[in-house]
């Protein structure tokens, strides 16, 4: 039997403790008061929410929560708040102890600049998402704000934001700007098929990147229907994995060493997003992404267009962009810049360091295109993921310099990002080909896809200097590649 609305439960056992008393008649009376009752509490008992109508939660699998969202850009916002309440909750938390710890300034700091830097370049679009992911999880009973959700979405840029106004007031920055990310897109003769492979692993602290879990199957009501990771809480990806329905297939890496921002300028994450609704063609993709351009998390983006079966690197500098393309090749990324103008001008990358984890796992990548040119498919990306080979020491060795990044393994750390056995490298892994994305489908693996665990107590007791990390740092397994798809 279907549940029922307490006030009408509650009326029909009391009309039959009084049949069963013999009270008939006035038992018939009273029941039809009751009835009236009944019917007035229930129409004051909370109802569906409309707005979750075309929404949808699956359990979770594999370390991954995946959700459906659809409709209007608020719904799509209220809807996300409201799946993700808790998880929103737990990621806002998380990241607060990590900014206010890294950058030195405490959260109120990074809402205020939501409201009156960000909040001003954010178009009427997201802003009504945004909003609407404020008003979703408050409904669940999460105590969040707009500002907050602002700045949440804004972590990955402000301390760029920070980098950049120290410079500019003459002061020390006070830490630098993360090093993110291995990938590589591929096509042509390099794959076995001859079309389009792409694949990411996001490097980050382990204590935000295990909470990178949520697979974003989403149906605006304008642009494209579109599938990709992203942490609760955030309208983009944020490592900015995805494929969208018109058959462009999105990925980056973070440009090493990166100085400069402009505040004056469209937020990061509000082009990313933008670029994965939108984006029809490369050409789409390359205009919404320096359309208004702040600085702000400077990428070498990895674009492939599975129509036309090109490929192309984005390398986005504040004043120095370039754009490569081609239907017969590779392009790579692990962090390091390409252009030496921007090279001289936008960093203090030091190219010729071979040790550097960039410059060796730059290396790497090359290794494994030639040696796999036309045998790249999903199944050797997977693989490439995982691989531990240090080109630098020329032997396995998973540490910073190793594509499936354990920077928590090395005594040297990734500096200046993360010091020595700092919890951080890489903490899930992406995957997918032209056929896939026809499909709207892509691979993910949580946590190090080579089967490494990390086990945050065990950590925290040999190195205590991470103590600071405790009440959100958590054990990171590693788990098996799961297929996903669009609704």
């Amino acid at each position: 039997m279907d549940a029922q609305p307490a006030a009408f439960t509650w009326a029909v056992s009391l009309r039959i403790f009084y049949y069963n008393n013999g009270m008939r008649r006035t038992a018939a009376v009273f029941a039809v008061f009751l009835l009236a009752l009944a019917l007035g509490l229930a129409s004051r008992e909370p109802q569906a929410d409309a707005r979750l109508k075309h929404a949808a939660r699956h359990a979770e699998q594999n370390g991954w929560i995946w959700v459906h969202l659809e409709g209007s850009p608020s719904e799509i916002g209220y809807q996300h708040g409201y799946l993700l309440a808790s998880e929103i909750r737990d990621t806002l938390q998380t990241v607060t102890v990590e900014m206010t710890h890294e950058e030195k300034k405490d959260w109120q700091f990074f809402r205020d600049k939501a409201q009156n830097m960000l909040w001003p370049h954010v178009e009427a679009e997201y802003r009504a998402e945004l909003q609407g992911i404020a008003d979703g999880a408050a409904a669940h009973g999460v105590k969040v704000d707009l500002w907050d959700v602002v700045a949440l979405n804004a972590w990955l840029e402000m301390p760029y934001f920070d980098k950049w106004d120290a410079k500019l007031h003459d002061l020390p920055a006070v830490s630098a700007t993360a090093d993110r990310c291995s990938a590589f897109v591929a096509t042509g003769s390099y794959t076995k098929d001859g079309r389009v492979v792409i694949a990411h692993n996001n490097w980050t602290s382990y204590q935000t990147g295990e909470r990178w879990n949520i697979v974003f199957d989403i149906v605006p009501a304008q642009g494209n229907h579109f599938l990709m990771d992203g942490m609760p809480g955030l309208i983009h990806s944020g490592d900015d994995f995805g494929v969208n329905s018109a058959g462009i297939m999105i990925t980056e890496t973070t440009i090493s060493h990166f100085t400069g921002f402009d505040p004056d300028g469209i937020p990061e994450f509000v082009r990313a997003r933008k670029a994965m609704q939108y984006s029809a063609s490369i050409d789409d993709f390359a205009r919404i992404m320096k359309d208004g351009n702040n600085g702000g998390y400077a990428n070498n983006w990895l674009v492939a267009d599975r129509k036309t079966n090109e490929v192309a690197d984005l390398e986005l500098g504040l004043k120095n962009v370039t754009l490569d393309r081609t239907r017969d090749g590779f392009f790579v990324g692990s962090n390091f810049p390409i252009n030496e103008k921007l090279i001289r001008e936008e960093t203090d990358f030091d190219p010729k360091n071979a040790g550097d984890s960039a410059n060796a796992r730059h290396v790497r990548w090359l290794q494994l295109m030639q040696q796999n040119k036309g045998k790249i498919d999903a199944r050797a990306a997977e693989r490439f993921l995982a691989d531990h080979f240090d080109t630098f020491e020329n032997k396995v060795d998973p540490d910073e310099r190793s594509l499936c990044g354990h920077i928590d393994k090395s005594s040297r750390g990734y500096l200046p990002w993360m010091g020595s056995y700092a919890p951080g490298g890489a903490v899930q892994n992406k995957v997918s080909d032209a056929a896939m994305a026809e499909a709207m489908t892509l691979r993910a693996s949580l946590g190090h896809s080579c089967g490494i665990g990390f086990k945050a107590a065990e950590h925290l007791r040999k190195h205590t200097e991470f103590a600071w990390q405790s009440s959100v740092l958590h054990d990171m397994p590693s788990r098996p590649w799961t297929t996903f798809s669009a609704q």
